[in-house]
């Protein structure tokens, strides 16, 4: 009987995606895959009462998901992977963008590299006169507003590829894509390091969940006299 519903369920999927789909059966087939011969609706349905939102269960902590009954190791490492693999996916869409010459272009490339991260990190995108991609790393974990943010780091990165101008970008996990006093403080510090240089930060852009905000379009960032 079970073998039959699955297949009925996954034919479904195939047939219409999961537009249809309760949260609790769009996480019943995903158990499929980890816990192979018992129900996994009711553990489905166990979780979203635990969590409350499938966004939750998703994010909820490795060891919280072993609590649930019947989620096992197979399993809670299977929901983990999800957010995790979103983001390998959304990034792949724009791996192969050449120039960042707009406020639209610099969001589509950075905000899924922030997608499944509990944790504060902070990007730096080296670009050459003409807008095109140098370098894209993480050059910091941690708050943008920390006192420990390595600006030396971030000079040396810059003159390493030969940026003629930097983006940086960081998150607000669980919070809003809304500058900070230090934010802006930080970031005005960068920017006076780097016009030192002759280099140009073009933008800083704030992630928080799917949104984002650009220091450039809202008038954080000043071109240093």
């Amino acid at each position: 009987m079970h073998d039959g519903h699955r297949d009925r369920v996954k034919r479904r999927f195939l047939s219409e995606g999961l537009d249809g789909f309760y949260s609790h059966e769009a996480l019943e087939l995903l158990l499929y895959y980890a816990i192979p011969r018992r129900d996994t609706n009711s553990i489905a349905h166990e979780l979203i009462a635990t969590f409350g939102t499938v966004a939750n269960v998703f994010e909820a902590p490795y060891e919280e998901l072993l609590r649930v009954p019947n989620v096992g190791e197979s399993a809670a490492t299977l929901i983990k992977l999800i957010p995790e693999l979103s983001r390998f996916y959304l990034d792949s869409k724009y791996e192969n963008l050449d120039t960042i010459d707009t406020t639209e272009k610099a969001c589509n490339f950075l905000t899924p590299k922030f997608i499944g991260r509990k944790e504060e990190v902070v990007y730096l995108v080296c670009l050459d006169n003409k807008r095109k991609i140098l370098n894209c790393q993480i050059i910091y974990h941690g708050s943008v507003n920390s006192a420990q943010i390595n600006v030396r780091k971030i000079v040396e990165t810059v003159l390493k590829y030969n940026a003629s101008g930097v983006i940086l970008a960081h998150n607000h996990p669980g919070g809003l894509a809304l500058p900070s006093e230090e934010d802006v403080r930080t970031t005005e510090r960068i920017n006076q390091a780097l016009a030192a240089l002759n280099i140009d930060l073009l933008d800083h852009i704030v992630v928080a969940d799917y949104d984002s905000i650009s220091f450039m379009d809202s008038g954080f960032i000043r071109r240093p006299d």
